[in-house]
């Protein structure tokens, strides 16, 4: 085990990259990448499985994924009422054998940007019926606080960007913000990051974890892919339990000379 282990819902997770299954070009990438990757949180599509009925492909990614102590969490993508997210997570729960759910209410075609009213009741009746609620949000605090305190959700998932754009973190601001506020909740970035670069930024600005999926299965090379993020979650992590350098509006130099004696040769 890590000696820096993430705890959601009692459980140690050593790695904090969290990976998506959907889109790759075949099942095996997919366990190459799962293997490459270290994750121990894998995600996946109950509706666009249930749709494509591909169970014998989830249940070899599964397999793969549980012989590194990894835990599935199906998420309810795809749906954009309280009611059939809902469903879809009790559907899940009977399927897979699991309370955890990545919850997504999405409310905005364009920008597939969750709805915030339908998200909160949605979280609020799972969280009562014994589910471990990941909520898919924006870096919106109010609500936030709401889906903490009002639904009872351990933690958050607020986006980087949205969905599948590649754009990385692009409310710095705001993210900062919700890290200083709420110094104790886990704060997972859950969407739009699409470089190794942009998960080491949200691990040093002090989130506790990353999951994304378009970034490696999407990539030329899925498995090596997998591994840069890896290793960049990890380098964050380190870099911000180390202690960043804060930055400065003019030259500081490295090695102080003023007041220092010199001997000439």
């Amino acid at each position: 085990m890590s000696p820096d282990p993430l705890i959601i819902d009692g459980q140690a997770l050593s790695s904090r990259f969290f990976l998506g299954s959907a889109g790759y070009p075949s099942p095996q990438v997919l366990q190459d990448a799962i293997r490459a990757s270290g994750t121990q949180v894998l995600t996946v599509g109950l509706k666009r499985t249930l749709q494509a009925g591909d169970n014998g492909f989830v249940a070899q990614a599964l397999a793969t994924a549980q012989a590194q102590g990894a835990r599935l969490l199906p998420n309810t993508a795809g749906c954009r009422s309280a009611r059939d997210a809902i469903t879809l997570a009790q559907m899940a729960r009977e399927l897979y054998g699991t309370r955890w759910i990545k919850l997504e209410v999405i409310g905005d075609d364009h920008t597939l940007q969750p709805d915030p009213f339908e998200l909160l009741a949605a979280a609020s009746t799972l969280v009562k019926e014994g589910f471990t609620v990941f909520p898919y949000c924006t870096e919106d605090l109010i609500l936030c606080r709401r889906l903490l305190e009002d639904a009872g959700c351990p933690l958050l998932m607020p986006w980087g960007a949205p969905i599948g754009s590649g754009q990385g973190l692009q409310n710095l601001a705001g993210l900062r913000r919700l890290r200083e506020r709420l110094p104790d909740v886990p704060l997972v970035i859950d969407a739009g990051l699409g470089a190794p670069s942009q998960a080491a930024q949200a691990l040093e600005l002090g989130f506790d974890a990353v999951l994304l999926n378009s970034a490696v299965s999407q990539a030329r090379d899925p498995v090596a892919m997998a591994a840069a993020f890896r290793d960049a979650v990890q380098a964050g992590r380190q870099a911000y339990r180390a202690g960043l350098m804060a930055p400065q509006d003019f030259a500081v130099a490295s090695t102080p000379v003023s007041g220092h004696a010199f001997v000439l040769g």
